[in-house]
């Protein structure tokens, strides 16, 4: 395997986010940290990618301030004053080493199962308390309760900017609660925050708006979406690029910089009649900087290592070509950094025998 990287290795040149090439850590939950509280072995995970050339780190899932939030004790909480203080190693760790970093602000919704978490007692949370496989059944959220879940979200983007975090990036995607409001088979509510398509964007986008007040106009924002969801691989929010327009305007309306398009595989075209991917016609429809991600560097999609599966280092041709076309802007590595945090750096380098495949025992350590 031998390719030109050049493309992969320029800067990104954002009027709120400067990084010094396009390579991303994707979001990926490690279960690392006791009692929520990230500690100095999270700190030196997230380091050593930070050292070894990745532009800028995407936190695992972190969760707001609400007891239903999380299923993981273990999951790091963007919260209590003992989490924070971790976090604040962390992003002095990741500066220190030159890079940057943005927390994943999360919470589960109805994919979290009753009576599991820090909280056990805790009521699931649900846009309608549907029935769904994976999903547990609850009661359908009051306005009460999605107001003071806007605000946490709010509180914990002020948190990240207070700690010197380099942006946020707000969990929309995979069936957790926030997409569980953009998908129909989970929101039939029918008030001002269920109906159509468009409709069902207004509890993300009031999150954004919150989040947005609470960092100020010059502090990034990312929104990361899916059309699958760990419920439903094939599910689909929009159809044809008209409907991704419809759907992603009032995000980017409320204050959305760029967006974090969530594939399994980043070589799928998205729509009939186009090789463009999900990030592709996002860059297309917004004119938002668009981040790509799906099995980069790897021979196999990553539902397949959860089932125990391996896989083998892959060709990145046909990634950096797309990324010179400006088909998306930033590119997200998920396994391939979990596996090897040297894995941009030898790419760099042009180090490709390196490379190393990845085993399921990546998923328990932090290498």
């Amino acid at each position: 395997m031998q390719c030109d990287v050049t493309p992969l290795f320029q800067p990104f040149d954002h009027p709120k986010l400067q990084l010094k090439n396009r390579i991303l850590m994707a979001p990926m939950t490690r279960s690392q940290s006791p009692n929520g509280i990230p500690t100095a072995a999270v700190a030196g995970y997230y380091r050593r990618r930070a050292e070894a050339e990745v532009g800028l780190i995407l936190t695992e899932g972190t969760t707001v301030d609400y007891a239903s939030a999380t299923n993981d004790a273990a999951i790091p909480n963007f919260c209590t004053q003992s989490a924070l203080d971790g976090w604040r190693a962390v992003v002095e760790a990741v500066h220190g080493a030159g890079g940057k970093i943005a927390p994943q602000l999360w919470h589960q919704g109805s994919a979290r199962k009753a009576g599991t978490g820090p909280d056990p007692d805790a009521p699931v949370l649900s846009p309608s308390g549907l029935a769904k496989p994976g999903l547990e059944v609850a009661a359908p959220m009051t306005t009460a309760q999605i107001e003071t879940v806007v605000a946490e979200f709010a509180a914990a983007a002020g948190h990240a900017k207070a700690l010197g975090f380099d942006a946020i990036e707000i969990h929309g995607a995979h069936g957790y609660l926030i997409d569980q409001f953009f998908w129909a088979g989970t929101n039939q509510r029918d008030d001002e925050y269920g109906g159509d398509l468009v409709r069902r964007t207004r509890f993300a986008a009031d999150i954004v708006r919150a989040c947005r007040a609470a960092v100020g106009e010059d502090f990034p924002i990312i929104l990361r979406f899916s059309q699958w969801k760990q419920q439903d691989y094939d599910a689909k929010l929009v159809h044809d690029p008209d409907e991704l327009r419809a759907f992603l305007t009032p995000l980017m309306d409320a204050g959305v910089d760029m967006f974090h398009a969530s594939t399994r595989r980043f070589w799928e075209p998205e729509f009939e009649g186009s090789d463009l991917n999900l990030a592709g016609w996002t860059r297309s429809v917004t004119g938002r900087p668009a981040i790509t991600v799906g099995s980069v560097g790897l021979d196999d999609e990553f539902i397949s290592s959860f089932m125990g599966n391996s896989a083998g280092t892959a060709d990145i041709s046909e990634l950096i070509q797309r990324l010179d076309q400006q088909e998306f802007d930033l590119v997200a590595v998920g396994r391939a950094l979990l596996v090897d945090p040297r894995w941009a750096a030898k790419v760099h380098a042009g180090q490709w025998d390196a490379l190393e495949p990845f085993s399921r025992e990546a998923l328990t350590t932090l290498s």
